[in-house]
């Protein structure tokens, strides 16, 4: 559709949802480049602008007139001034370049260990660390855009605690109920594709059994999936 007709599309339900949440929500909103631009204008109207992540998504088709789109924005809003932002849930870990170290000798914000120098990083809203869902990852479906779990691992691990609600509207093949389930949150989705459901319920169902999230491991987040 066009970007009017996104806009009109988006604002006719994302104005229902405001009543929904919590005083200190987050609101996450996934979009392709084009769309992307109605976005904060539409969002703008009932919540509060923090950020825009990008990201990376490695399967972007080729095209023989234009750039190879392999790019995907999530912009992250608020309902307040007051929300939950936990940083040290989503610090990603990354070689050292420059390993400094202090007047004593001992290392300076890093550590070594078996893959060399590391340090624990605040993560920016530039993300080069996901891997599209690819035939042999378990959390794999057929759905044509299926987020990763280690991408929504980090929305919902930044922006709630266990015990938390987490909502997606559009839940597609379950990935936000799958990594609400792993966390330890509760979730609410909506889905009216029954083939989707479908796949939902079969990983909520192998959760059950595997709670790992590819590239995510004790809490701490690898720069690719293991």
């Amino acid at each position: 559709m066009s970007n009017d007709g996104y806009a009109l599309w988006l604002d006719s339900w994302l104005k229902k949802t405001v009543r929904l949440l919590k005083s200190n929500a987050s609101i996450y909103i996934c979009t392709d480049w084009k769309s992307s631009i109605s976005v904060p204008m539409v969002a703008g109207k009932y919540f509060l602008l923090q950020n825009r992540i990008s990201w990376e998504r490695e399967k972007g088709r080729g095209a023989l007139k234009n750039w190879k789109n392999c790019l995907e924005d999530i912009w992250f809003f608020t309902k307040s001034k007051n929300y939950k932002f936990n940083i040290d849930a989503v610090k990603v870990l990354r070689p050292v370049l420059a390993p400094y170290k202090d007047a004593k000798g001992s290392p300076k914000d890093w550590f070594q260990d078996k893959d060399g120098k590391m340090r624990l990083t605040y993560p920016s809203n530039i993300w080069t660390d996901i891997s599209v869902p690819f035939w042999s990852m378990a959390e794999n479906t057929p759905h044509p855009t299926q987020k990763p779990e280690k991408l929504i691992a980090k929305l919902i691990l930044a922006s709630s605690d266990e015990g938390d609600v987490v909502f997606d509207p559009f839940l597609g093949s379950g990935t936000t109920a799958v990594v609400a389930k792993k966390l330890k949150r509760h979730f609410i989705g909506i889905e009216k594709e029954k083939e989707y459901v479908a796949y939902a319920l079969k990983r909520l169902a192998m959760a059950e059994k595997n709670p790992d999230i590819q590239g995510v491991k004790n809490g701490i987040f690898y720069l690719r999936n293991m």
